[in-house]
C-alpha cells in the first residue's frame, strides 16, 4: 500500500495530546495503524510530551487516589482488558473493534444512487460514519462548515484537489467546496468524521440531510 495523502502535524500533535473529539481519534487511530510514516511521526510527539511532562510540577492528589485507580481498573472485564486488537476484510484493527467486525458486520443505510452510510456512535463534539459508494458514483457537491477527515479503505476517489486510494486521508475545512467521485470497478469504502454538517448545495440533498445525520 502506497499512501500518498497523510495526517497534519497539527492533527497528530493533538491526538498525542487528547485533545481532539472521539470520532477524530477513531480516524487518526485507523489511519496511523496503516501508515508508517504518520506512526513514526506520532511516537516523535509522544515522546515530547512525555519529556515534557518529566518537568512539570508535581500536582497534589488525595491520598486515595491510587487506590481509587486500582479499583477502576479491577472493575474492567477481563475480555475488555485483554482482547487483541485484530483487523477484519479491509477494517483495520481500531475501526474492527469499534463495529465489531469488517464490513459484514456494518448496518448500512441506502441514502440515494446506491450510495450507503453507517454512522459510529461516537462523542458528541464530532460524529463519525462508513461510506459505500459505488464506482462511477459521485457524492453530492458539498462545502464544509468545519473540518472533515477522510480515510480510503477500500477503492479510491477523486475531486478537484487530487486523487485518494487506500489508506489516504483527506483534511477539508471550511475553504473546500468538491464533488468527491469513486473511480470506476471497485466500490469505494471510506471512514469519515466530521465536527459540523456539511453545507450541501443541492436542494434534494439540503432537504434529505437532516434525515441521514450529515
Amino acid at each position: 500500500m502506497t499512501i500518498r495523502h497523510h495526517l497534519s502535524d497539527q492533527l497528530l500533535m493533538s491526538y498525542a495530546a487528547g485533545e481532539l473529539p472521539e470520532a477524530f481519534n477513531l480516524v487518526v487511530a485507523t489511519h496511523v495503524s496503516l501508515c508508517d510514516d504518520c506512526r513514526a511521526q506520532l511516537a516523535s510527539f509522544e515522546a515530547v510530551g512525555g519529556a515534557m511532562i518529566e518537568t512539570t510540577a508535581l500536582a497534589d492528589m488525595s491520598d486515595d487516589s491510587l487506590a481509587a485507580c486500582m479499583d477502576r481498573i479491577d472493575g474492567l472485564s477481563q475480555a475488555t482488558a485483554r482482547r487483541p486488537l485484530r483487523g477484519a476484510g479491509v477494517f483495520p484493527a481500531p475501526l474492527a473493534d469499534y463495529v465489531g467486525g469488517g464490513p459484514d458486520k456494518v448496518r448500512w443505510r441506502n441514502v440515494g444512487m446506491g450510495v450507503k452510510q453507517a454512522v459510529i456512535r461516537t462523542g458528541k463534539d464530532a460524529s463519525a460514519r462508513l461510506l459505500y459508494i459505488p464506482g462511477g458514483q459521485a457524492v453530492p457537491d458539498h462545502g464544509h462548515r468545519g473540518l472533515e477527515l477522510t480515510l480510503v479503505l477500500q477503492g479510491a476517489f477523486r475531486d478537484d484537489s487530487d486523487r485518494f486510494g487506500p489508506g489516504d486521508i483527506e483534511i477539508a475545512d471550511e475553504a473546500m467546496q468538491h464533488t468527491p467521485v469513486a473511480e470506476e470497478g471497485q466500490v469505494c469504502i471510506c471512514l469519515a468524521a466530521t465536527d459540523a454538517p456539511l453545507k450541501f448545495n443541492g436542494l434534494i440533498p439540503r432537504l434529505a440531510q437532516p434525515f441521514f445525520g450529515i
